[in-house]
């Protein structure tokens, strides 16, 4: 009696394959071993984020027919020094829409009308990175800074146009730092500036190559001699 009862459980037992057809059978192994990939989530589908949203919309608001730079620092040659020295120049720092504030002499910071002319190169910068991540942040520094400088003594060497720059990005502790100055000012804008056009380049360019190559020829003439 127990063998019939061993028996009869075995076969209620035995897998629901045991119905299936010899063919089928050997093709149920490899469909069951298959994996199952799992379909995204809609939540899993990466979104750009507001900062880079930003900062697309500005970079697109950028128009250098009307010199319109949201959220740039914008540099510009000076006749004589920057045809010596090409990564000195004349700086300024665009409000959000685009505006340009520059410590254009003593006591006087130019609104839309840079001193030396139109920019030729722009630097443009992260708002999300301002302690507020906001455009208001971003004016208010602008606006404080260039108020103050209102009220400043322009110096070449010490207090200058890039100090101007330097204090909106302290005021507004941009990439969490108030460590801004001249000297940084200028290096990150040579390494990160951008050429207006091709004519801003040579703006830019030119008359230091054509000095440098007048002072060459000048040299080794004389040491042929």
């Amino acid at each position: 009696m127990s063998h019939i009862l061993t028996f009869g459980l075995s076969l209620w037992l035995l897998p629901s394959s045991a119905g299936i057809p010899e063919a089928e059978r050997t093709r149920l192994p490899s469909r069951l071993s298959r994996p199952v990939l799992a379909q995204p989530a809609m939540a899993d589908v990466a979104e750009p984020d507001a900062g880079s949203r930003n900062y697309q919309i500005a970079l697109e608001r950028i128009d250098p027919g009307t010199s319109r730079y949201p959220y740039c620092i914008v540099w510009t040659p000076i006749p004589v020094l920057t045809w010596l020295l090409p990564f000195i120049g004349h700086m300024g720092i665009c409000t959000s829409a685009g505006v340009i504030r520059d410590f254009a002499g003593p006591y006087f910071v130019s609104e839309d009308n840079m001193a030396f002319g139109r920019p030729t190169k722009y630097w443009m910068l992260d708002v999300s990175k301002v302690y507020a991540s906001g455009s208001d942040a971003w004016d208010c520094a602008v606006h404080d800074a260039s108020e103050e400088y209102k009220r400043r003594m322009h110096n070449l060497c010490c207090d200058n146009c890039h100090s101007h720059v330097a204090m909106a990005l302290n005021l507004m502790r941009y990439n969490n730092s108030t460590s801004w100055n001249m000297v940084n000012l200028c290096l990150l804008s040579l390494i990160h500036g951008k050429h207006v056009s091709c004519f801003a380049f040579l703006k830019t360019w030119l008359p230091f190559l054509i000095l440098s190559t007048v002072v060459l020829t000048v040299a080794l003439t004389l040491n042929l001699r």
